[in-house]
């Protein structure tokens, strides 16, 4: 739990539910307040076990187009048949509901990333709504909160959000339907102390305002059209949202199925709407202007923070230890010894059920394409089951840009869609996205080449989806930001700059151990030194100097000039998934798509001078058709760096990469089964298990780098020691035949999970990795054996074969300081 409060988000998310429900079990930290874990005792951790992870107290989800019988006797057979029913009295009551407001106030670290160091705190107003049982009304309300918080056209964003009072919305803002009781939370962190008593009248003032003005019917409209969507999206994790879905309510004894049954919602809501117009200000009026339990919770930063925590749980483990006798010690010191001896003991997995290799289909199905173009645009036309949905992407070329421009790439890609764009400001624009599209966006792409380590392909992806009927104004939208997009509001920049620097801060906390295996592979391939520019550390901190800027003058200045490299259509590539019946028509929308874009296109000077050409169609002859165009760099040098970022939080993020070979390599696919194995029977046991990590392991990158890496880790370069025994482990072969098995199967999990329509034919599009290769890879992988895995063990990884860079996120270190060879940022 001290890694999961290390993130000032999570820590705010929990005071404020813990502080919203005071009366009963939402009144404490679910998985364990730090201080209080030494107190539980074993009988108590037993028998709450016992009670509440029973069959009795549970929950049976199934999905698909399996026979539901032969899954009920299986449940049957397999657990309820071996327990006797109990009841377990897991029923949550209401909360009793509060006379008059309250306020509170809570403190956290300092965060160093912030984008303002002296505008640290939070502070939002929290209502209890009602309970999410009654599902129409859920409905209703979480409508309600998208209409008041959502994009630039909301209330709150427009009070909130607009004057700069903040860097963002607070943490916790909107609906939250996973308790009893659904709340309702607005505010906003990166705030100064002094603006807010400003803050919490403009909250009061807002919801005035929304109760006497209501809501546009377009914005109605378009939210609506999102659900719509939605509901025709086809992901692989269908079954998987649906059951997050229905959990809290299933779990509170609501009714499942009435939940999944939305477009009887959506016609109850229009009809609530037709019968009274003033229905949505009706429900302000009651949940949130004559509610009396609402919370306003403020969070400032204590510098002492960490050094408070650290003494309180100092004099607690003292307190424990004074409290045990000579034998008590002798008994704790005995069960350590018996953990650790369990910890390294290897586990019969005999008695679960599992697949064999031999059970894994030998060959892929092949996904048909059809190479064409549009305007002398080359176009992928993938026909795929897409439930009327059209998907559309295409990649263009950062090969022009200009050195000095490529660390703003990332900041234009987030703001180009969101500054409005030919006839439309840009509220005017994202209305019309919400309205006419699923969303639009423009994503960097660094793109490793299949075959060589230090070859790459550079660009954007743009990327969006429609209803087949939006076809026309979806790419009509697509047109005016290319051709005339706005680039004159310096103060709707900067709102968007502070959003984005906050969000990469607050990611840090959450997903630093991709940080940090980003930072390690840096100095070890140019695509590896690029993804840090555009995703690593490097550009976090390029952010937080944006951020800083008094002036956005030359940055806004420079946002026209990266827009005539990056939406050339000079070099650009495009690919379309939808129904067969839609194509052709799809065909002729995206020639005229290619005349509306055409003044953009220029043959200009590519920056690097080597550039590989891969035919974009892998099956043609070469030369014969358009190409994808790469970098590369022959006279690259892999080179050794360890990097060390102090950070103001109790754990540790640590990764080590390594240099080894491409994804055609023969020997990859015993490094992706090598990683796996390392994983599962190793590296877990070592870093979390006995390490006290949240979680750690190896994979295998598609750009050649083998990354070991650490989530949430009280230790630092003792797992760096773990890194290397887990090499010695399998150099040594201290692994079994069902060892490689289970490895082999779970990579087979990833290669073979399933690929959603929208995404058929994608990695032959993104990165020209064509079904015959995979089948190649694939082959390779049922072929590896434990003379392979030691053998590359041996070779890539082991010390003296290996170049390699390391990266440790974390408190502020001794043994790293005392090290000359580590650089300190």
């Amino acid at each position: 739990m001290k890694g999961a409060f290390s993130d000032n988000e999570q820590l705010y998310a929990q005071h404020l539910q813990n502080k919203l429900f005071p009366d009963h079990t939402y009144s404490v930290v679910s998985g364990g307040e730090p201080l209080a874990i030494p107190d539980l005792s074993w009988e108590q951790l037993k028998h709450f076990h016992a009670t509440h992870y029973h069959p009795s107290n549970a929950r049976f989800f199934t999905y698909g187009d399996l026979p539901l019988d032969e899954h009920l006797k299986q449940i049957e057979d397999e657990a309820l048949s071996r327990f006797d029913r109990t009841e377990p009295n897991t029923q949550v009551p209401p909360q009793p509901h509060w006379t008059s407001p309250r306020e509170e106030h809570v403190t956290c670290s300092p965060d160093a990333m912030a984008p303002d160091p002296a505008k640290q705190n939070t502070l939002c107003i929290s209502y209890l709504l009602g309970d999410i049982t009654d599902t129409f009304e859920a409905f209703t309300l979480s409508l309600l909160s998208s209409l008041m918080i959502s994009g630039p056209n909301s209330p709150f964003y427009k009070a909130l959000i607009e004057p700069k009072l903040g860097t963002d919305f607070s943490s916790v803002v909107g609906y939250d339907g996973s308790t009893k009781e659904a709340s309702f939370s607005v505010g906003l962190q990166g705030m100064a102390e002094e603006d807010m008593e400003r803050v919490k009248q403009i909250i009061n003032q807002t919801i005035d305002d929304i109760i006497v003005n209501g809501f546009e019917e377009e914005r109605i409209e378009a939210l609506l059209h999102k659900i719509e969507i939605q509901m025709k999206h086809q992901s692989t994790s269908f079954g998987l949202t649906l059951a997050s879905y229905i959990a809290s309510c299933w779990n509170h004894d609501g009714d499942p199925v009435h939940l999944l049954q939305i477009s009887d919602s959506v016609s109850k809501f229009r009809q609530a709407l037709k019968e009274n117009p003033r229905f949505l200000q009706d429900k302000v009026q009651r949940y949130f202007k004559e509610n009396t339990h609402r919370l306003t919770l403020s969070m400032s930063p204590n510098e002492a923070y960490l050094e408070n925590q650290a003494k309180a749980e100092e004099e607690k483990l003292q307190q424990k230890i004074q409290s045990l006798s000579d034998s008590d010690r002798r008994d704790v010191y005995e069960k350590g010894l018996e953990l650790l001896a369990a910890q390294s003991k290897t586990q019969d997995a005999s008695c679960l059920p599992a697949l064999m290799v031999s059970d894994i289909e030998p060959t892929i199905p092949i996904t048909p394409v059809e190479m064409g173009t549009a305007g002398r645009i080359p176009v992928q036309y993938c026909e795929q089951p897409t439930n009327g949905m059209v998907y559309f992407r295409a990649m263009c070329s950062l090969n022009t840009l200009p050195e000095d421009l490529k660390i703003y790439a990332p900041l234009f890609c987030s703001v180009i869609t969101k500054m409005g764009c030919g006839s439309l400001d840009y509220r005017q624009q994202a209305q019309q996205i919400d309205l006419k599209t699923g969303g639009m966006s423009i994503s960097t792409q660094v793109i490793p080449d299949s075959a060589q380590l230090d070859m790459y392909e550079q660009g954007v992806l743009l990327f969006s989806s429609c209803l087949e009927r939006n076809l026309p104004d979806m790419l009509h939208l697509w047109s005016s930001i290319f051709n005339s997009p706005h680039f004159d509001d310096e103060e709707r920049l900067r709102v968007l700059v502070m959003m984005s620097a906050q969000e990469l801060a607050n990611g840090i906390s959450y997903s630093g151990h991709m940080y940090a295996m980003t930072r390690a592979g840096r100095s070890l391939s140019p695509a590896g030194e690029l993804h840090e520019m555009f995703g690593g550390m490097e550009q976090v901190k390029f952010m937080k100097r944006i951020a800083e800027m008094s002036d956005l003058g030359p940055v806004l200045r420079s946002l026209p000039r990266i827009k005539k490299h990056l939406l050339n259509p000079e070099g650009m590539r495009c690919a379309v998934n939808a129904t067969p019946q839609k194509m052709s028509d799809v065909a002729t929308r995206l020639d005229g798509f290619m005349k509306d874009i055409a003044c953009n296109r220029k043959d200009r000077k590519v920056v690097r001078p080597h550039i590989i050409e891969r035919q974009f169609d892998p099956s043609a002859a070469a030369g014969s058709g358009p190409s994808r165009k790469l970098i590369s760099e022959p006279s690259f040098h892999p080179c050794q760096m360890k990097t060390f970022f102090p950070m103001p939080f109790p754990i540790n993020f640590v990764s080590e990469c390594v240099r080894t070979v491409p994804f055609v390599h023969e020997d990859y696919a015993s490094l992706c089964v090598l990683a796996r194995m390392m994983t599962a029977k190793f590296l877990h046991g070592e870093i979390r298990e006995k390490g006290g990590a949240y979680g750690g392991g190896a994979r295998m990158g598609g750009g050649g780098l083998f990354s070991f890496y650490s989530y949430r880790d009280p230790n630092s370069v003792q797992t760096l020691s773990a890194f290397r025994k887990g090499v010695d482990w399998a150099r040594t072969g201290q692994f079994s035949q069902q060892d490689i098995d289970e490895a082999k199967l779970s990579v087979f999990s990833a290669v073979d999970s399933p690929v959603a329509p929208a995404d058929k034919g994608m990695s032959r599009f993104l990165s020209g990795i064509t079904d015959e290769m995979k089948q190649s890879h694939r082959e390779r992988l049922f072929t590896v054996t434990d003379k392979n895995l030691q053998d590359v063990a041996g070779r890539y990884l082991g010390v003296g074969q290996r170049t390699c860079g390391v990266a440790i996120l974390g408190p502020e270190n001794e043994t790293v300081k005392k090290d000359p060879s580590w650089i300190v940022k």
